[in-house]
């Protein structure tokens, strides 16, 4: 199965509103040849983040969106059958490397545990993907740089990060942004008025300060931002925070009507 990737692409000058010294840190990382791993729960911007440092870097940037199928030969290459006979295709680890890009894993942990592998040789003073099926040890061309991220709140006996592929890393932890700057980016994102971008917000804080058996996952930025443009492009704001919010948030009615108590309370009829 091939992995998921995005093909290097001019991000447009997406917008990225800093946390706190993580653009500085990557920047000092580039510069040292150091690979980064990014903390952080879904949907607080590191995807984003990655994309606004590939920018400002000028590197081409493939990303691989990590799952359970995911295998080494996904991220090195494999042989495949043309028209003429076989051929080797690069996988999007190994275009990175020659190039001189930058390679993120999305969502690392999701990957087979034998994906960690490959990486080991590019993270070290090495740098280096040993390509047997070709017979090829590549070294990596200038300015590549290897950049994984992953959810410390999904972890289970299955799933982790081992402390032998974590010190390989700089880490650079990643939360929801206090609710001045995530109603900022909401509005940014949007383009409702800064009061609706600040109700949805504060819908958010109180949603995040349940526990886990209320609420599995909490609503990220990225879900506020779907919100707001729902009702931004006129949808009224009791339809939007029903699917953008409720409905996505859990199956369970009670916790759903739970919910629907919070928004009631927290966004203005007027809004």
């Amino acid at each position: 199965m091939n992995a998921p990737v995005s093909s290097p692409a001019d991000t447009g000058r997406r917008f990225y509103q800093p946390h706190g010294r993580e653009v500085e840190l990557f920047l000092h990382a580039s510069q040292n040849q150091l690979p980064v791993l990014i903390k952080g729960p879904t949907g607080c911007g590191k995807t984003r983040f990655v994309e606004h440092m590939a920018e400002q870097l000028q590197r081409p940037l493939y990303t691989v969106a990590c799952h359970d199928d995911l295998t080494a030969a996904d991220l090195v290459g494999r042989y495949l059958i043309g028209k003429d006979g076989t051929f080797w295709q690069d996988g999007p680890l190994t275009r990175a490397v020659r190039e001189g890009a930058i390679c993120y894993l999305d969502e690392v942990i999701e990957a087979r545990k034998d994906t960690t592998v490959v990486i080991h040789p590019l993270t070290d003073e090495r740098r280096i993907l040993p390509l047997d099926a070709t017979a090829e040890q590549l070294t990596a061309a200038p300015g590549f740089m290897l950049v994984m991220s992953y959810n410390p709140g999904y972890r289970n006996l299955m799933k982790g990060l081992k402390p032998s592929t974590r010190q390989r890393f700089v880490s650079v932890a990643f939360d929801y942004p206090d609710a001045a700057r995530e109603a900022r980016i909401v509005q940014r994102e949007s383009g409702v008025e800064l009061p609706l971008a600040e109700s949805l917000c504060a819908i958010a804080a109180a949603l995040r300060s349940l526990s886990d058996a209320d609420l599995e996952q909490p609503p990220s930025t990225r879900l506020l931002i779907h919100c707001a443009r729902l009702i931004n492009s006129g949808l009224p704001p009791q339809v939007a925070t029903e699917a953008a919010l409720t409905e996505a948030l859990s199956d369970e009615a009670a916790t759903q009507q739970a919910i629907r108590q919070i928004i009631h309370a927290l966004l203005p009829a007027g809004q």
